[in-house]
């Protein structure tokens, strides 16, 4: 199997060769190149490179670049595909680059520059004049004759990697974006792509449906493939590490579209997308589109598409193994601070506590993720926080709201106290018992990680924090932060836990991760606990 497949559906298209050609000379994976001349043979004079890495396909009569761009596919039998338009350079490495940042539910598109191809040289001053249309005479001395330079270069300050579409699923470029929190870092989001280049799995390009080819020849590529990657659940990212640039032709003449595309049909094309997206038909989809719209909200354009308030809700796991003395108390506290937030329950055995969905295994961390994941598939919310069944919380627990839908939260105003001797410590850490984090974000990564501990196993370097951790010893590439309560949640430390429970900072390896320590008899806001557990239980039930 070869790792990528570049997809190149071509029709009378001059820089189809150099195209090729840059990808050929930075690939550095085990990289073909697919191409699909659609009704036309290569332009004379710009042949393809002869290399064992291409192979041509030919349709003497044009299929349109939707069904070209499905039958290179059909062909491919790499791990990756990429689409790519035949007008086109791209990065040294570019395949290995975004092989490395790509999840089996993500749609990939590498941030793109402006592609200079050409400039117009007239034969008698020499004066230059950007690409565009033939020029009829030179505006420096009126000569007619003018001959075509290749450069070939990405213009490096036309850069853009944020992309959306209008009311009407028009493409449009997105600069505003770039200065939202959500829009930093490496691996950003973007709601739409311009549709020259994406990347993603051979796998899920199928699980899609490939491209569609009810929307006609060409137009709203773009569009389909990002609710496609949206609406089926999964994400559509930028890839800030590699780069393609791409030639536009906007200015008509002979520099315009390369072959005849009736207005007609690009209008039936739009028509078809825009009831196929915005009245949810499509078939494969598990969101709907208000939900893509809400998810990059505030959206130009679509201001007036009333956004429903973010949901909250409780994905509580229970091994159904603690003693009732402390389960019951933990629940009944957990219960009379919801504030109505829904609560689903995972538990190893039936539980009559919110919704509960009963997962059958045996105890331990991969048994866990799974219970974790049962109860956020479970949930109908947007924002899920993770509650274990020996955890007194506080109601200011629940007023926390995630700025990022990228970035997990962890309430590190946690108290630990031993149900013996009621000895408490606090130190910042986090810990999943104070994980609050949008749900799809959630489901990604406990979807990942027990994929993870089912191949290689669970080990103590993956550690149970989200976020806390990147590959190869983590999951995924997500950040983690902290934030405080106006109240602090109470850990109880049993004979049960299935974490060590450290109370000298003597029994850490790493003296950061005890910051803030400090060993105290009394919880703030709850009360004295050391040396009368019991009577500060039955206290706190209310």
């Amino acid at each position: 199997m070869k790792d990528l497949s570049v997809l190149i559906p071509a029709r009378n298209e001059m820089f189809l060769s150099r195209t090729v050609a840059s990808v050929l000379e930075n690939a550095r994976a085990d990289t073909e190149v697919i191409v699909v001349f659609d009704g036309q043979w290569a332009v004379p004079g710009f042949e393809l490179p002869q290399d064992s890495r291409v192979t041509v396909l030919y349709n003497a009569v044009p299929w349109g670049q939707r069904a070209a761009t499905n039958q290179a596919a059909r062909l491919s039998r790499a791990k990756y595909i990429m689409k790519l338009d035949a007008h086109c350079t791209v990065d040294e490495g570019f395949d290995v680059k975004l092989m490395v940042d790509c999840e089996p539910d993500w749609t990939v598109i590498p941030k793109m520059y402006n592609l200079h191809a050409f400039d117009w040289v007239c034969d008698n001053c020499g004066k230059r004049t950007y690409q565009g249309p033939t020029p009829t005479k030179c505006g420096h001395c009126n000569h007619g004759v003018h001959t075509r330079d290749i450069v070939w270069k990405p213009r490096l300050h036309r850069m853009t990697d944020a992309w959306r579409f209008d009311r009407e699923l028009h493409f449009q470029y997105w600069g505003a974006f770039k200065a939202r929190p959500e829009a930093q870092g490496d691996i950003s989001e973007t709601l739409c792509n311009l549709g020259a280049c994406w990347f993603m799995h051979r796998d899920r390009y199928w699980e899609l449906g490939g491209l569609d080819e009810k929307h006609g020849s060409w137009g709203q590529m773009g569009v389909e493939i990002s609710c496609k990657s949206w609406l089926s659940g999964g994400r559509q990212v930028v890839n800030k590490k590699t780069w393609y640039s791409h030639m536009f032709r906007t200015q008509g003449g002979d520099f315009g579209f390369p072959y005849h595309n009736p207005n007609s049909d690009v209008e039936r094309c739009r028509q078809y997308s825009r009831d196929l997206w915005l009245n949810d038909r499509w078939p494969l989809a598990k969101r709907k589109f208000r939900w893509l719209i809400e998810h990059f909200a505030p959206v130009p354009g679509w201001e007036d598409f009333e956004a429903k308030p973010v949901t909250k809700g409780v994905a509580f796991y229970t091994d159904s193994r603690l003693d009732p003395g402390i389960a019951v108390p933990v629940r009944q506290r957990l219960q009379n601070s919801l504030n109505g937030h829904q609560l689903v329950s995972a538990s190893l055995a039936p539980l009559d506590f919110g919704k509960n969905v009963v997962v059958k295994a045996e105890r331990g961390p991969l048994t866990m993720f799974k219970q974790i994941l049962a109860a956020l598939e479970a949930l109908e919310t947007d924002v899920v926080f993770l509650c274990e069944h020996d955890v007194l919380y506080h109601p200011s627990h629940f007023e926390f709201m995630p700025e990022r839908k990228d970035v997990y939260y962890y309430n590190e105003n946690t108290y630990k106290v031993d149900t013996k001797t009621g000895q408490a410590v606090f130190y910042y850490t986090k810990q999943t018992s104070g994980l609050c984090a949008y749900r799809d974000l959630l489901i990604r990564h406990y979807k990942a990680r027990i994929l993870k501990c089912e191949s290689e196993g669970f080990t103590r370097a993956m550690g149970f924090e989200p976020g806390c951790h990147k590959p190869p010893r983590g999951v995924d590439t997500f950040s983690a932060e902290r934030w405080m309560s106006a109240s602090p949640n109470v850990d109880l430390r049993h004979s049960q836990n299935m974490t060590q429970t450290r109370w000298d900072p003597k029994e850490f390896r790493n003296a950061g991760a005890c910051e803030g320590w400090k060993l105290v008899d009394e919880v703030p806001g709850w009360g004295v606990t050391k040396g009368r557990f019991d009577a500060f239980l039955k206290e706190n039930i209310k």
